[in-house]
């Protein structure tokens, strides 16, 4: 996927979390479309000017230029929204109104769930080093069933692998 919905390059899009490259690429995802959707619409009343014979007429380049702008305007709602979807990520992202995301104290919804998976597997990889205790403290956990959901058994099985 080819990101030009805003210039990743730039220096305050250096140092981004994972979660604000999932934004941008949902961002240009979503522009992507836009962009497909205003040249489908072009093109089906080109097909049309064709099968009546006036394509050479202004109305086409007309239209052209109305469907450009009207695309355009939707792909800037777009980016005001990811870049300001950006900014308050960056203000608040690393803690919510109970301070800095640890799980499982804190733990941080924001994420999808295979980092969800991924933030409870160092947790438990880090809490001790015996796989018995790691497993049964694992399985007590009622927080990390609905925090994972279906990822909860793939990481019960990886725990359980280490005995």
């Amino acid at each position: 996927m080819v990101i030009d919905i805003i210039d990743t390059s730039a220096p305050e899009y250096q140092n981004l979390s994972q979660l604000q490259y999932a934004m941008i690429r949902a961002a240009q995802a979503e522009k992507d479309a836009i962009v497909a959707a205003g040249e489908k619409k072009k093109e089906k009343v080109r097909l049309k000017l064709l099968t009546n014979h006036v394509a050479r007429a202004t109305t086409y380049q007309c239209y052209c230029a109305e469907t450009d702008a009207e695309t355009e305007q939707k792909v800037d709602v777009v980016r005001e929204d990811l870049l300001h979807r950006l900014a308050l990520e960056s203000l608040y992202g690393d803690e919510n109104e109970n301070g800095k995301y640890r799980y499982p104290e804190n733990p941080n919804y924001n994420l999808d769930y295979p980092q969800r998976f991924l933030v409870v597997r160092d947790y438990y990889m880090h809490v001790t080093t015996n796989p018995q205790a790691r497993l049964a403290a694992y399985g007590a956990d009622s927080l990390a069933r609905s925090y994972l959901g279906e990822y909860y058994q793939t990481l019960y099985d990886l725990l359980a692998s280490y005995c």
